[in-house]
């Protein structure tokens, strides 16, 4: 094209007479089109070659000539620009991500606006099924994006407790203004969709989210509303029957969002609220599922609710700490919330044995963080029950002593479980120490008295 400045023939023309050839300028809407396949072509070689920088490269540019040559279908446009966007957020490069999501959005909208040709027919399938959809697919892309987005800004704010570190906050604050100066400019020429209006009413839906790392619970929870509104888009097409596994991944992602909220919330017990309604959101899956068909996804919710019951037990003893005199109501409430996360963390750890109920020698390498962890706050919540019965405290802290010698043992049997719980392992081996002191003094107490 270059060198003689006009589009070659179609291979079809060869086979026509002189009279029903091609225009020039047909020729060339032809030929820019092969070159955009063969972009296209390139973008799932790299994908299956695991090149997937070039890959989205490859991707990216196919997107963008669609656009500029008017040659796209609406539904397919959108959906591989929001796929396309998974890629950018697991690069942490938000910006470009959201672009994709807004783009997304906006010829999304166009379905139904385009005459239907034969082409898009075919291309689209049953449109109205295939269009929810696609648009429940587009949503759990934008789920995505404001969890990761609120996960990201949690990592970089928390201490070695997982609480919100001030300092580190302050940091941040101040870094912010160097990453608006010099995101305007460069990176988002690199990745414009459109031209004019187009270009318009893709940065109309961008300027309505933000990319930036949210710094307070402000600014996460417009981040957390914008991804509820989501979930609730997706739950419109992925229900619970018929797509069960979507649907259950949906709910994940809508208890993660609280939770990453929660982070941000200083107050305990607007804290506590939103872990139960992770809870309320979560157990319902439980009773749902055939344990037999499920495991994994079983055992990940068992894991989730145990947890969001831990966590709701530690605000509600810190609570507890700050009045002089807890009442009786209170500790029947720490109780209560040890008792939900113990039968769970238990639901949990029981699903690790096999058909004859004996417990793995070797726990397998996908569950043995999740397993050490759940052995750990199984000791942690034992030695918290609250009892004025002696006897009583006495059993709670041998099964207290025994849960963390499980994981000592297991660690010295198995050395490379060591550095997947480094932390707890220490405070494990710390309480092997200590407990029996402990228990010994209650027995003499008991002794005597």
């Amino acid at each position: 094209m270059k060198e003689i400045g006009s589009p070659p023939l179609d291979p079809t023309e060869h086979f026509l007479p002189e009279e029903e050839k091609f225009t020039e300028q047909e020729r060339s809407k032809r030929f820019e089109k092969v070159y955009t396949h063969n972009l296209y072509y390139l973008a799932q070689v790299y994908q299956h070659m695991e090149m997937f920088e070039k890959a989205a490269h490859y991707c990216h540019s196919t997107l963008k000539r669609q656009l500029e040559h008017n040659a796209y279908h609406p539904i397919e446009w959108a959906i591989n620009a929001a796929t396309l966007s998974q890629f950018y957020i697991n690069k942490l490069c938000f910006m470009e991500a959201r672009h994709c999501l807004s783009a997304a959005n906006v010829i999304f909208g166009q379905t139904g606006k385009i005459p239907i040709t034969d082409d898009t027919a075919e291309a689209e399938g049953d449109v109205p099924e295939l269009y929810h959809q696609r648009k429940g697919e587009i949503a759990r892309c934008w789920i995505k994006y404001c969890l990761t987005l609120m996960q990201n800004a949690q990592l970089s704010m928390q201490d070695n407790i997982g609480e919100l570190d001030l300092d580190k906050q302050s940091e941040l604050r101040a870094l912010r203004k160097k990453e608006l100066d010099e995101e305007e400019s460069v990176r988002k020429k690199a990745v414009q969709f459109g031209t004019g209006e187009l270009c318009d009413a893709i940065s109309a839906v961008e300027e309505k989210v933000s990319y930036l790392r949210p710094l307070d619970f402000d600014e996460a929870r417009e981040l957390f509303l914008l991804g509820q509104h989501y979930v609730f888009e997706a739950k419109e097409f992925f229900q619970i029957d018929g797509y069960v596994t979507d649907h259950i991944e949906v709910v994940q992602d809508h208890s993660a969002l609280f939770k990453v909220l929660a982070f941000f919330e200083t107050d305990m017990e607007r804290r506590c609220k939103m872990h139960k309604r992770r809870i309320a959101m979560l157990e319902p899956l439980i009773v749902d599922l055939n344990p037999q068909y499920y495991l994994l996804v079983n055992r990940q919710i068992q894991f989730e609710i145990a947890h969001a019951y831990y966590d709701m037990m530690d605000l509600k003893v810190a609570i507890a700490d700050k009045l002089r005199d807890p009442d009786s109501h209170i500790v029947k409430k720490i109780n209560n919330l040890n008792k939900s996360a113990l039968k769970y963390y238990q639901l949990f750890l029981d699903s690790l044995r096999d058909p004859n109920k004996v417990f793995p020698e070797h726990i397998g390498e996908d569950v043995l963080r999740p397993a050490m962890l759940a052995k750990f706050r199984v000791a942690r919540l034992y030695g918290k029950i609250i009892t004025s019965d002696p006897k009583k405290e006495l059993e709670n802290l041998a099964t207290s002593l025994e849960h963390y010698k499980f994981i000592v043992d297991y660690c010295e049997k198995h050395p490379e479980a060591a550095q997947e719980i480094e932390v707890e392992l220490e405070l494990s081996k710390e309480m092997v120490s200590l407990l029996p002191t402990k228990m010994e003094r209650f027995r003499t107490k008991m002794a005597l008295a």
